[in-house]
């Protein structure tokens, strides 16, 4: 495989020295800004640095071909659709190289979380599990398990402990509530610590998950 590509990313850092970091991936056809604004409640209530990282732009398959951000191809979003799987690795990768320059500049790997929306909590579930070192905890917001059939054979033994929060909306007309929900099973099947919070919105976040995102950061973070 090719060298992993450095991620363009914006951040947020804390008056004081950031305690632990928080890694938001955006969802398809977003960007870094997008996840910011999402993150930004959150962000601003704790000691946590938070980093945004901006997918490259590629041709997504199920929108026609057209060009915009993205972690990888998507074909479809039912059971069954096929999956970009050399996407999806490649974006590990360079999503692993992020993870060790947080490392790199003073926050250990037990004090990141890896997070995302839609599309990319698909890739915070897939990549921190596949991460060798335990992260702190892992954020899968409206979304699903990516290459779920790989990851009995490719998990990490260093994150089958590590917490799993997952979250989606009973309205969800994007991600499907049932693929979620799928998704937390095959977690549960293969003994992962997670919990599956449903909330009476569409593919979106609410102000109650925000609420539960803060409290469990904190209780997964506390020095």
């Amino acid at each position: 495989m090719e060298n992993p590509k450095s991620l363009d990313y914006l951040e947020f850092n804390p008056i004081q020295s950031p305690s632990a970091s928080i890694i938001c991936l955006h969802g398809l056809g977003a960007s870094g800004h997008d996840s910011a604004n999402m993150a930004r409640a959150v962000a601003l209530s704790t000691g946590f640095r938070f980093v945004f990282p901006h997918a490259p732009v590629r041709p997504i398959s199920l929108n026609g071909g057209v060009k915009m951000p993205a972690w990888y191809d998507i074909h479809g979003l039912t059971f069954g659709s096929p999956e970009d799987e050399m996407g999806i690795r490649e974006a590990a990768h360079s999503l692993f190289e992020l993870i060790e320059k947080e490392v790199g500049r003073g926050i250990p790997a037990h004090r990141i979380v890896l997070a995302g929306f839609s599309q990319g909590g698909a890739m915070a579930l897939y990549t921190a599990l596949r991460f060798p070192r335990a992260l702190a905890g892992i954020l899968a917001l409206s979304t699903y398990l990516p290459l779920h059939h790989f990851l009995e054979k490719e998990a990490s033994e260093a994150n089958r402990s590590t917490p799993i929060f997952m979250a989606h909306g009973d309205e969800d007309n994007i991600v499907a509530p049932a693929l979620g929900e799928f998704s937390y099973n095959c977690l549960k099947k293969l003994a992962y610590p997670v919990q599956f919070n449903r909330y009476p919105i569409g593919h979106s976040v609410c102000p109650q998950e925000i609420m539960d995102i803060t409290q469990w950061l904190q209780q997964r973070l506390q020095k």
